[in-house]
């Protein structure tokens, strides 16, 4: 069932093709807490075209690029040339763990006032005059 996932969505994991070049010029570089997998160019060769090392990351699940962790988002956007997995990296503690969009679904944040929001809104304040008209 797996490789039929890899064949037909690009959002499940990995492509046939993905996994294919991974074998063929990736090298593992580590893993996140979630279990995401990251690659780079074996060797650490660089793109003719770009000038500088590919790095990618295989997603377990759903692709989410909001799922990246700070230290290896830095990482694969050549803000840091050093890996997570190979530095003492500590988490800001600013820095909270992910969550994923829940846009258009019925745990989406939904601010007192909001149409969509289910419950009693709010009063308007007691200096708000409504518009009508010809008034």
């Amino acid at each position: 069932m797996q490789w039929l996932l890899q064949f037909f969505t690009w959002w499940n994991g990995q492509t046939l093709n993905t996994r294919f070049h991974t074998w063929r010029h990736g090298e593992f570089v580590g893993k996140d807490t979630a279990g995401n997998s990251y690659y780079r160019t074996r060797g650490g060769k660089l793109d003719a075209a770009l000038g500088f090392e590919r790095r990618w990351v295989i997603y377990v699940g759903e692709s989410d690029g909001s799922a990246t962790p700070p230290g290896w988002y830095g990482w694969l956007h050549h803000t840091s040339d050093v890996p997570p997995t190979q530095e003492n990296y500590l988490a800001k503690d600013w820095q909270r763990p992910h969550q994923p969009n829940m846009s258009g679904t019925a745990l989406a944040y939904r601010p007192p006032g909001s149409m969509a929001n289910i419950g009693v809104n709010p009063e308007p304040a007691a200096d708000y005059d409504a518009w009508s008209p010809g008034a």
